[in-house]
This record gives C-alpha cells, sequence and structure tokens, in this order.
C-alpha cells in the first residue's frame, strides 16, 4: 500500500475532516481514504464539444441569417507548397 502526504490542508478542511470521520465512527486516516476512492471512482465527464455548448446557450435568442456576398474575382494561390 502506498502513503501520502497532505501539506497545507487549511485547518477548517482538517477540522471538517474530523467531525465527518467521528459522525461515521471512522478514523480520519480511513474517512480521506474513503472520500478518495469515492471521488475517484466516479467516471470523469466527457470534454464538451465547445461549439454545440455555446448553441444550446444562445438558441433561446433566436437565429440570425447572415447575407453572405458571393465572392468578387478570382482566388489567388497563395504559394505555399
Amino acid at each position: 500500500m502506498a502513503s501520502i502526504t497532505i501539506r497545507k490542508l487549511p485547518e477548517n478542511t482538517k477540522q471538517r475532516l474530523r467531525m465527518r470521520a467521528a459522525r461515521n465512527g471512522h478514523s480520519m486516516e480511513q474517512e480521506a481514504r474513503e472520500l478518495l476512492e469515492s471521488a475517484l471512482a466516479r467516471k470523469d465527464a466527457e470534454p464538451e464539444n465547445l461549439g454545440e455548448a455555446i448553441r444550446r446557450r444562445f438558441a433561446a435568442l433566436g437565429g440570425v441569417d447572415l447575407k453572405i456576398p458571393p465572392r468578387r474575382g478570382t482566388v489567388r494561390d497563395p504559394g505555399l507548397r
């Protein structure tokens, strides 16, 4: 089994862990272990498609029809090869 040390843990967090452990009849170490196991057992959320998220966010406002003017002239070759 591996061990870790958590430095710079806020006193408030330590106190809350102590109280939670006491409520559950565990040591602070056991409570921290169970919290970590529980948090890491959850499936990570899939990354969201940014474009789809933006579309959903503004869908209620309605769409906008933009007139795109036709191209004039020819497209120049940028010379990249």
